[in-house]
C-alpha cells in the first residue's frame, strides 16, 4: 500500500516469505515488511475482477495457459507482498511450482481493478504500475469500474510501462499479447451497471471538482 495506508496488527515488521506462510484468510498485502489493509471493495469491484478471471480463462486455459485470482501471493519487489484481482501466465511461459505460497516467477499479465478511493487508485495506478515493472509483468491491466475505462500497459524494452491500449467501450477484437482474445467491453459496463449503477458520492465527482 501507499503512505498512508492502514498498517494492520502485529505490528512487527515481517518477512515476504512470512507474509507468504500467514493463515490464507489473513487479509493485507506487504509493504516494506508492514502488513496493510487491502483496498477497499464495493460490488462493482469485485464483478469487474470476476469478468476478468472468466474472460482471460476461457481464453487461456483451452490454449494451456493458467489463470489466478486474488489468493496469489507475489513478491515484486524484495520487501513488498502483493496479491493482484487475477494473473495470467500465457502457454510456454515459465511458471511457480504447484505448491509454492510465495510466487517468484513474474506472470505474463497482471490484472489490478481500481477501487473508488483515491489512496487505492493511487496504488493501482502508481505504486504497483511502478512494482510489476520492476518484477517484469510485461503487460499490466487497470480496469476502472467507476470511469468505466480499461488500460492495459505494455512493459518496454527500458523497463518501463507504455500505455498498448485504452478503451471505454465497444469490442476489442486486437489485445495486446493475447491473439484471439475479444474484449466485449460494453458487456462489461452492463454487469457492473447491475451491481453499481450510480457512481459513489465523493469519490470520482469530487476528483473532477464536481460538486
Amino acid at each position: 500500500m501507499p503512505l498512508g495506508a492502514t498498517q494492520l496488527d502485529p505490528p512487527s515488521t515481517l518477512t515476504v516469505a512470512e507474509w507468504a506462510d500467514l493463515d490464507e484468510d489473513e487479509p493485507g498485502e506487504l509493504v516494506d515488511g508492514h502488513l496493510v489493509e487491502e483496498e477497499d471493495v464495493a460490488f462493482a469491484h469485485e464483478v469487474a475482477a470476476g469478468w476478468a478471471i472468466r474472460t482471460l480463462g476461457n481464453w487461456a486455459a483451452p490454449r494451456g495457459g493458467h489463470v489466478g485470482a486474488s489468493d496469489g501471493r507475489f513478491q515484486p519487489t524484495a520487501r513488498r507482498g502483493r496479491r493482484p484481482d487475477a494473473f495470467v501466465y500465457l502457454p510456454g511461459s515459465p511458471r511457480p511450482g504447484p505448491r509454492d505460497k510465495l510466487l517468484r516467477v513474474p506472470p505474463d499479465i497482471m490484472v489490478e481493478v481500481v477501487s473508488p478511493s483515491p489512496k487505492d487508485a493511487k496504488r493501482d495506478r502508481v505504486d504497483k504500475a511502478n512494482e510489476y515493472a520492476a518484477f517484469g509483468v510485461r503487460f499490466y491491466w487497470i480496469v476502472d469500474p467507476w470511469l468505466r475505462t480499461i488500460e492495459i500497459l505494455e512493459l518496454g524494452q527500458d523497463g518501463r510501462y507504455v500505455r498498448a491500449l485504452a478503451v471505454a467501450d465497444g469490442t476489442v477484437e486486437v489485445v495486446p499479447g493475447c491473439e484471439g482474445l475479444t474484449l466485449d467491453v460494453d458487456a462489461l459496463w452492463a454487469e457492473v451497471g447491475v451491481a453499481e449503477p450510480e457512481e459513489p458520492t465523493g469519490t470520482r465527482a469530487t476528483e473532477r471538482g464536481e460538486p
